[in-house]
Protein backbone atom coordinates (compact mmCIF):
# COMPACT_ATOMS: atom_id res chain seq x y z
CA UNK A 1 0.00 0.00 0.00
CA UNK A 2 1.13 3.63 -0.98
CA UNK A 3 2.47 5.65 1.94
CA UNK A 4 1.71 8.84 0.44
CA UNK A 5 -0.34 10.69 -2.61
CA UNK A 6 2.07 11.34 -5.64
CA UNK A 7 1.23 13.53 -8.08
CA UNK A 8 2.93 14.78 -11.39
CA UNK A 9 2.49 18.41 -12.96
CA UNK A 10 3.27 19.62 -15.70
CA UNK A 11 3.01 22.45 -18.49
CA UNK A 12 3.47 21.85 -22.58
CA UNK A 13 2.47 23.02 -25.75
CA UNK A 14 3.00 20.61 -29.09
CA UNK A 15 4.46 17.60 -27.25
CA UNK A 16 2.37 14.86 -28.69
CA UNK A 17 5.70 12.94 -29.73
CA UNK A 18 6.54 12.55 -26.53
CA UNK A 19 3.33 12.00 -24.44
CA UNK A 20 3.11 8.31 -24.61
CA UNK A 21 6.91 7.79 -23.31
CA UNK A 22 6.24 10.37 -20.37
CA UNK A 23 2.54 9.02 -19.78
CA UNK A 24 4.56 5.58 -19.26
CA UNK A 25 7.45 7.11 -17.15
CA UNK A 26 5.49 8.78 -15.09
CA UNK A 27 2.49 6.46 -14.55
CA UNK A 28 3.91 5.72 -11.51
CA UNK A 29 2.34 8.45 -9.50
CA UNK A 30 -1.29 8.63 -8.37
CA UNK A 31 -2.71 11.05 -11.28
CA UNK A 32 -0.97 13.15 -13.48
CA UNK A 33 -2.13 16.91 -14.41
CA UNK A 34 -0.80 19.21 -17.41
CA UNK A 35 -1.72 22.18 -18.43
CA UNK A 36 -1.72 23.07 -21.76
CA UNK A 37 -0.71 26.43 -22.74
CA UNK A 38 -1.79 25.88 -26.51
CA UNK A 39 -0.94 22.83 -28.51
CA UNK A 40 -2.12 22.88 -32.47
CA UNK A 41 -1.15 18.84 -32.50
CA UNK A 42 -2.98 15.93 -30.82
CA UNK A 43 -0.98 16.44 -27.80
CA UNK A 44 -4.26 17.58 -25.60
CA UNK A 45 -5.88 14.19 -27.20
CA UNK A 46 -3.22 11.74 -26.13
CA UNK A 47 -3.06 12.89 -23.35
CA UNK A 48 -6.84 12.45 -22.34
CA UNK A 49 -6.64 9.30 -24.52
CA UNK A 50 -4.16 8.18 -21.48
CA UNK A 51 -6.25 9.25 -18.53
CA UNK A 52 -4.18 12.32 -18.05
CA UNK A 53 -6.00 15.30 -16.21
CA UNK A 54 -5.79 17.76 -18.87
CA UNK A 55 -6.49 21.98 -18.65
CA UNK A 56 -6.00 24.12 -21.68
CA UNK A 57 -5.12 28.07 -20.79
CA UNK A 58 -2.94 30.06 -23.00
CA UNK A 59 -0.67 32.15 -20.98
CA UNK A 60 -0.36 35.82 -22.24
CA UNK A 61 2.08 37.92 -21.63
CA UNK A 62 3.94 34.12 -21.97
CA UNK A 63 5.96 33.47 -18.32
CA UNK A 64 7.09 30.03 -17.24
CA UNK A 65 6.63 30.62 -13.94
CA UNK A 66 2.93 31.47 -14.18
CA UNK A 67 2.58 28.80 -16.62
CA UNK A 68 4.54 26.23 -13.93
CA UNK A 69 1.77 27.90 -11.11
CA UNK A 70 -0.97 27.38 -12.91
CA UNK A 71 0.04 23.91 -13.48
CA UNK A 72 0.41 23.03 -9.44
CA UNK A 73 -2.89 24.96 -9.07
CA UNK A 74 -4.54 21.84 -11.00
CA UNK A 75 -2.54 19.59 -7.91
CA UNK A 76 -5.00 18.37 -5.18
CA UNK A 77 -4.46 20.27 -1.93
CA UNK A 78 -4.11 17.00 -0.31
CA UNK A 79 -1.22 15.80 -2.43
CA UNK A 80 1.88 14.78 -0.58
CA UNK A 81 4.37 14.64 -2.88
CA UNK A 82 4.31 16.75 -6.49
CA UNK A 83 6.36 16.01 -9.00
CA UNK A 84 7.42 18.67 -11.51
CA UNK A 85 8.71 17.08 -15.09
CA UNK A 86 7.91 18.21 -18.43
CA UNK A 87 7.36 16.18 -21.27
CA UNK A 88 10.94 15.51 -22.89
CA UNK A 89 11.60 14.12 -19.44
CA UNK A 90 11.64 10.05 -18.18
CA UNK A 91 12.40 8.59 -15.38
CA UNK A 92 13.65 5.31 -14.99
CA UNK A 93 11.53 2.94 -13.36
CA UNK A 94 10.82 2.37 -9.73
CA UNK A 95 11.51 6.32 -9.01
CA UNK A 96 8.39 6.24 -6.65
CA UNK A 97 9.25 3.54 -4.43
CA UNK A 98 12.41 5.06 -3.80
CA UNK A 99 11.00 8.38 -3.03
CA UNK A 100 8.50 7.09 -0.67
CA UNK A 101 10.53 5.08 1.22
CA UNK A 102 12.70 8.13 2.02
CA UNK A 103 10.12 10.72 2.28
CA UNK A 104 9.00 11.86 6.09
CA UNK A 105 6.69 14.09 7.33
CA UNK A 106 9.28 16.95 7.81
CA UNK A 107 10.24 16.16 4.04
CA UNK A 108 9.59 19.75 2.32
CA UNK A 109 11.72 18.71 -1.38
CA UNK A 110 13.89 16.32 -2.98
CA UNK A 111 16.83 16.61 -4.98
CA UNK A 112 17.66 13.93 -7.52
CA UNK A 113 19.67 12.93 -10.24
CA UNK A 114 18.88 14.44 -13.62
CA UNK A 115 21.11 13.73 -17.07
CA UNK A 116 20.61 16.77 -18.95
CA UNK A 117 21.89 14.95 -21.96
CA UNK A 118 23.71 12.22 -23.86
CA UNK A 119 26.47 11.79 -25.63
CA UNK A 120 26.32 10.17 -29.25
CA UNK A 121 27.37 6.85 -27.29
CA UNK A 122 24.27 7.49 -25.55
CA UNK A 123 26.42 7.78 -21.80
CA UNK A 124 25.66 10.86 -19.79
CA UNK A 125 27.05 14.08 -20.94
CA UNK A 126 26.00 16.72 -18.26
CA UNK A 127 24.78 15.32 -15.17
CA UNK A 128 23.98 17.49 -11.94
CA UNK A 129 21.30 16.96 -9.15
CA UNK A 130 18.05 18.57 -9.73
CA UNK A 131 15.29 19.68 -7.28
CA UNK A 132 11.62 19.76 -8.70
CA UNK A 133 10.38 17.43 -6.44
CA UNK A 134 8.08 18.78 -3.17
CA UNK A 135 5.29 19.08 -1.03
CA UNK A 136 2.71 20.91 -2.26
CA UNK A 137 1.70 24.07 -0.09
CA UNK A 138 4.88 25.45 0.26
CA UNK A 139 6.45 26.37 -2.64
CA UNK A 140 5.81 28.87 -5.75
CA UNK A 141 7.65 28.94 -9.00
CA UNK A 142 9.05 32.34 -9.76
CA UNK A 143 10.61 34.21 -12.59
CA UNK A 144 9.37 34.70 -16.15
CA UNK A 145 12.24 32.03 -17.45
CA UNK A 146 14.94 29.70 -16.18
CA UNK A 147 11.95 29.56 -13.18
CA UNK A 148 13.32 28.40 -9.83
CA UNK A 149 10.97 26.51 -7.35
CA UNK A 150 10.51 28.82 -4.18
CA UNK A 151 10.30 27.95 -0.89
CA UNK A 152 7.30 30.19 0.59
CA UNK A 153 6.89 27.77 3.99
CA UNK A 154 7.09 29.01 7.89
CA UNK A 155 9.45 26.40 8.71
CA UNK A 156 13.07 25.22 7.53
CA UNK A 157 12.91 24.01 4.76
CA UNK A 158 13.75 20.48 4.90
CA UNK A 159 15.51 18.12 1.70
CA UNK A 160 16.07 14.61 0.75
CA UNK A 161 19.22 14.23 -1.38
CA UNK A 162 18.65 10.85 -4.16
CA UNK A 163 21.45 9.49 -6.18
CA UNK A 164 19.25 6.13 -7.07
CA UNK A 165 16.18 8.32 -8.88
CA UNK A 166 17.18 9.45 -12.07
CA UNK A 167 15.25 12.00 -14.46
CA UNK A 168 16.50 11.57 -18.22
CA UNK A 169 16.30 14.50 -20.90
CA UNK A 170 16.00 13.92 -24.20
CA UNK A 171 14.73 17.52 -25.64
CA UNK A 172 13.23 18.31 -29.15
CA UNK A 173 16.79 20.20 -30.41
CA UNK A 174 13.99 21.51 -33.05
CA UNK A 175 12.21 23.73 -30.47
CA UNK A 176 12.55 27.56 -30.51
CA UNK A 177 14.30 28.92 -27.23
CA UNK A 178 13.70 32.75 -28.83
CA UNK A 179 11.59 33.82 -25.87
CA UNK A 180 14.65 33.59 -23.81
CA UNK A 181 16.54 36.30 -24.45
CA UNK A 182 13.39 39.21 -24.10
CA UNK A 183 12.46 36.86 -20.85
CA UNK A 184 15.67 36.98 -19.42
CA UNK A 185 15.99 40.63 -19.56
CA UNK A 186 12.72 41.07 -18.26
CA UNK A 187 13.52 38.60 -14.82
CA UNK A 188 16.82 41.30 -14.57
CA UNK A 189 14.57 44.36 -14.77
CA UNK A 190 12.27 42.84 -11.97
CA UNK A 191 14.72 41.67 -10.00
CA UNK A 192 18.56 43.35 -11.17
CA UNK A 193 19.92 42.10 -7.85
CA UNK A 194 19.33 38.40 -8.46
CA UNK A 195 22.74 36.93 -9.72
CA UNK A 196 21.48 33.86 -11.07
CA UNK A 197 19.21 35.53 -13.93
CA UNK A 198 22.12 38.06 -14.22
CA UNK A 199 24.14 35.40 -14.78
CA UNK A 200 22.02 33.53 -17.38
CA UNK A 201 21.03 36.73 -19.37
CA UNK A 202 25.05 37.28 -19.93
CA UNK A 203 24.76 33.71 -20.85
CA UNK A 204 22.00 34.17 -23.35
CA UNK A 205 23.85 37.04 -24.97
CA UNK A 206 26.94 34.87 -25.07
CA UNK A 207 24.69 32.82 -27.13
CA UNK A 208 23.48 35.40 -29.62
CA UNK A 209 26.95 36.56 -30.31
CA UNK A 210 26.41 39.81 -28.20
CA UNK A 211 29.91 39.57 -26.91
CA UNK A 212 30.15 43.06 -25.52
CA UNK A 213 26.55 43.15 -23.92
CA UNK A 214 27.54 39.42 -22.54
CA UNK A 215 30.88 41.18 -21.34
CA UNK A 216 28.84 44.04 -19.50
CA UNK A 217 26.23 41.95 -17.92
CA UNK A 218 28.59 39.11 -16.31
CA UNK A 219 30.94 42.33 -15.44
CA UNK A 220 27.56 43.39 -13.62
CA UNK A 221 27.00 39.39 -12.27
CA UNK A 222 30.36 39.14 -10.57
CA UNK A 223 29.59 42.45 -8.83
CA UNK A 224 26.30 41.28 -6.92
CA UNK A 225 26.75 40.86 -3.62
CA UNK A 226 24.62 37.59 -3.75
CA UNK A 227 27.28 36.32 -6.68
CA UNK A 228 29.16 34.28 -4.18
CA UNK A 229 28.55 30.82 -6.06
CA UNK A 230 32.42 30.13 -6.91
CA UNK A 231 31.56 27.83 -9.52
CA UNK A 232 29.01 30.00 -11.36
CA UNK A 233 31.36 32.95 -11.17
CA UNK A 234 33.92 31.04 -12.65
CA UNK A 235 31.75 30.37 -15.59
CA UNK A 236 31.04 33.94 -16.43
CA UNK A 237 34.65 34.64 -16.12
CA UNK A 238 34.80 32.13 -18.90
CA UNK A 239 32.07 33.00 -20.92
CA UNK A 240 33.56 36.98 -20.83
CA UNK A 241 36.91 35.03 -22.28
CA UNK A 242 34.81 33.63 -24.81
CA UNK A 243 33.34 36.99 -25.81
CA UNK A 244 36.97 38.47 -26.07
CA UNK A 245 38.18 35.75 -28.03
CA UNK A 246 35.40 36.33 -30.74
CA UNK A 247 36.75 39.91 -30.49
CA UNK A 248 40.23 38.73 -31.25
CA UNK A 249 41.40 40.60 -28.00
CA UNK A 250 43.06 37.46 -26.90
CA UNK A 251 45.44 38.52 -23.96
CA UNK A 252 42.00 39.75 -22.49
CA UNK A 253 40.75 36.54 -22.94
CA UNK A 254 44.01 34.66 -21.16
CA UNK A 255 43.40 37.44 -18.46
CA UNK A 256 39.84 36.45 -17.82
CA UNK A 257 40.61 32.67 -18.34
CA UNK A 258 43.46 32.70 -15.08
CA UNK A 259 40.74 34.88 -12.97
CA UNK A 260 38.15 31.73 -13.46
CA UNK A 261 41.43 29.63 -12.83
CA UNK A 262 41.83 31.28 -9.34
CA UNK A 263 38.46 31.36 -8.72
CA UNK A 264 37.40 27.73 -8.84
CA UNK A 265 40.90 25.84 -9.24
CA UNK A 266 38.74 22.46 -8.77
CA UNK A 267 36.75 22.42 -11.67
CA UNK A 268 38.49 21.79 -15.13
CA UNK A 269 36.59 23.92 -17.24
CA UNK A 270 38.84 26.86 -17.25
CA UNK A 271 42.21 24.95 -17.38
CA UNK A 272 39.81 23.65 -20.71
CA UNK A 273 38.65 26.54 -22.31
CA UNK A 274 42.80 28.16 -22.02
CA UNK A 275 43.88 24.81 -23.81
CA UNK A 276 41.21 24.97 -26.74
CA UNK A 277 42.99 28.41 -26.90
CA UNK A 278 46.30 28.39 -26.63
CA UNK A 279 45.50 25.39 -29.67
CA UNK A 280 44.08 28.22 -31.74
CA UNK A 281 46.71 30.76 -31.53
CA UNK A 282 49.33 27.30 -31.77
CA UNK A 283 51.08 27.83 -28.79
CA UNK A 284 51.05 23.42 -28.74
CA UNK A 285 53.55 23.80 -25.40
CA UNK A 286 51.10 25.65 -23.37
CA UNK A 287 48.20 23.39 -24.64
CA UNK A 288 50.35 20.52 -23.09
CA UNK A 289 50.43 22.56 -19.66
CA UNK A 290 46.85 23.11 -19.17
CA UNK A 291 45.62 19.62 -20.49
CA UNK A 292 47.77 18.46 -17.81
CA UNK A 293 46.51 21.04 -15.66
CA UNK A 294 43.16 19.66 -15.95
CA UNK A 295 43.65 16.42 -16.03
CA UNK A 296 45.13 16.61 -12.38
CA UNK A 297 41.45 17.10 -11.55
CA UNK A 298 39.69 13.83 -11.26
CA UNK A 299 36.26 14.84 -9.16
CA UNK A 300 33.37 15.91 -11.22
CA UNK A 301 31.43 18.26 -9.56
CA UNK A 302 27.37 17.77 -9.72
CA UNK A 303 26.17 20.90 -11.20
CA UNK A 304 24.78 22.40 -14.11
CA UNK A 305 27.78 24.33 -14.63
CA UNK A 306 29.67 21.46 -15.81
CA UNK A 307 31.32 21.75 -19.84
CA UNK A 308 30.74 18.68 -21.68
CA UNK A 309 34.55 19.07 -23.11
CA UNK A 310 35.86 18.99 -19.95
CA UNK A 311 34.97 15.43 -19.27
CA UNK A 312 34.81 13.90 -22.94
CA UNK A 313 37.89 12.84 -25.68
CA UNK A 314 38.34 16.65 -25.84
CA UNK A 315 41.72 16.53 -23.55
CA UNK A 316 43.09 13.81 -25.08
CA UNK A 317 42.94 14.84 -28.85
CA UNK A 318 44.23 18.21 -27.80
CA UNK A 319 47.20 16.50 -26.42
CA UNK A 320 47.51 13.94 -29.21
CA UNK A 321 47.45 17.17 -31.46
CA UNK A 322 49.95 19.48 -29.43
CA UNK A 323 52.33 16.62 -29.29
CA UNK A 324 52.09 15.93 -32.58
CA UNK A 325 53.22 19.30 -33.45
CA UNK A 326 56.23 18.86 -31.04
CA UNK A 327 57.31 15.85 -33.03
CA UNK A 328 56.34 13.54 -30.02
CA UNK A 329 54.78 10.67 -31.96
CA UNK A 330 54.61 8.26 -29.43
CA UNK A 331 52.92 9.74 -26.85
CA UNK A 332 51.19 11.64 -29.38
CA UNK A 333 49.86 8.23 -30.35
CA UNK A 334 48.97 6.88 -26.63
CA UNK A 335 46.58 10.18 -26.48
CA UNK A 336 45.31 9.71 -29.60
CA UNK A 337 43.97 6.07 -28.67
CA UNK A 338 42.55 7.18 -25.68
CA UNK A 339 40.39 10.12 -27.51
CA UNK A 340 39.06 7.50 -29.72
CA UNK A 341 38.26 4.76 -27.26
CA UNK A 342 35.97 7.59 -25.70
CA UNK A 343 34.57 8.57 -28.91
CA UNK A 344 35.03 5.75 -31.76
CA UNK A 345 32.96 6.91 -34.31
CA UNK A 346 34.61 10.09 -34.77
CA UNK A 347 36.10 10.04 -38.49
CA UNK A 348 38.58 13.07 -38.00
CA UNK A 349 40.07 11.28 -34.88
CA UNK A 350 40.24 7.80 -36.74
CA UNK A 351 42.07 9.82 -39.76
CA UNK A 352 44.38 11.61 -37.48
CA UNK A 353 45.54 8.11 -35.49
CA UNK A 354 46.37 6.57 -38.93
CA UNK A 355 48.69 10.28 -39.75
CA UNK A 356 50.43 9.71 -36.63
CA UNK A 357 50.74 5.97 -36.97
CA UNK A 358 52.38 6.52 -40.98
CA UNK A 359 54.67 9.15 -39.37
CA UNK A 360 56.10 6.63 -36.80
CA UNK A 361 56.90 4.02 -39.46
CA UNK A 362 57.85 6.83 -41.57
CA UNK A 363 60.36 7.74 -38.99
CA UNK A 364 60.98 4.56 -37.72
CA UNK A 365 62.81 3.57 -41.08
Amino acid sequence: MNKYKVCVYAICKDEEKFVERWVNSMKEADEIYVLDTGSTDNTVKELRKRNVNVEVKKIEPWRFDVARNKSLELVPLDTDICVCTDLDEVFEKGWRNKLENAWNIKTTRARYNYNWSFDENGKPAVNFYIEKIHDRNNYKWTHPVHEVLTYIGNENESFITFDNITLNHYPDRMKSRGSYLPLLELSVKEDPSDDRNMHYLGREYMYYGKWNECIDTLIKHLNLPKATWKDERAASMRFIARSYKNLGRFEEAKMWLNKAIEEAPYLRDAYVERALLEYQLGNYIEVEKYCHDALRITSHQKTYINEVFSWDYTIYDLLSISLFYQNRLKESLIYSDMAITMNPKDDRLIKNNEIIRNQILVMSK
